[in-house]
């Protein structure tokens, strides 16, 4: 990022993206923008509509209208990983957020990453597994069993130390931003493994803190499908590693 662009950059980007969310990225976008209206900083947000079939992006951008808020479109659906990427690589924040579009991580719990950030973290993660997080409204059972053995599959496989590698609410430094999404590989719901890999080995601190957290029962992921995607993308992470 060059002088200039630091000096224009606001504090904070918070990058959403969204597929088919016309019914519940409304209200979501509105909490977000009464939330960083209320702070001192100055901040952006952007919506990546990710070729959704129905009024995604009509909806994001009459509630963004005049505010510090654009829509960007993926034209045909290219998956999750690809819209954050999309979205963190035109983001100008000095410090970058993304999260899921329906705030299963309310926007407050960010108040919590800004001690990690000061202490010199480059990714900040939300976390659903650890002693101090509060699962108001959990998972189904099944759900859960599965996160837990795919979890144990990362540690084994590729990042050791992180409880929760898939919770939709990560911060990141600009500089660290810049360097990892670039290289970012996966499309789908496994890039946020990637992602993590790519910090550390880029010596990154990686950060994982306790959230409140939400369930929506109107999950967008396929409990049986993307869970098979999740673990050949896993696969390929550590082949990629270990060439």
């Amino acid at each position: 990022m060059s002088q200039a662009q630091q000096t224009s950059a606001p504090h904070l980007s918070v990058v959403i993206p969204a597929y088919n969310e016309e019914t519940r990225l409304g209200e979501s976008l509105r909490r977000v923008l009464a939330y960083l209206a209320a702070q001192s900083y100055d901040w952006e947000v952007i919506v990546v509509d990710d070729g959704s079939a129905d009024a995604t992006g009509r909806v994001s951008e009459e509630i963004g209208r005049g505010r510090a808020c654009r829509v960007l479109r993926n034209e045909p659906n290219r998956g999750k990983g690809y819209s954050i990427r999309r979205g963190m690589l035109e983001a100008r924040g000095r410090y970058r957020l993304f999260s899921d579009a329906d705030l299963s991580t309310p926007i407050e719990e960010l108040d919590k990453f800004w001690p990690a950030v000061n202490d010199g973290y480059g990714m900040v993660i939300g976390s659903r597994a650890l002693p101090d997080s509060n699962l108001e409204v959990r998972q189904p059972f099944y759900r859960e069993m599965m996160g837990r053995v795919f979890n144990l599959f990362v540690r084994l496989l590729l990042v050791g130390g992180i409880r929760d590698t898939q919770c939709g609410f990560k911060l990141f430094t600009a500089e660290m931003a810049e360097s990892i999404f670039p290289r970012q590989t996966l499309q789908g719901f496994a890039f946020d493994v990637e992602l993590i890999v790519l910090a550390r080995r880029a010596g990154f601190k990686v950060a994982e803190v306790p959230v409140r957290w939400i369930n929506s029962p109107a999950s967008r992921v396929s409990a049986w499908r993307d869970s098979a995607k999740m673990f050949l993308d896993l696969l390929r992470l550590k082949f990629q590693r270990t060439k």
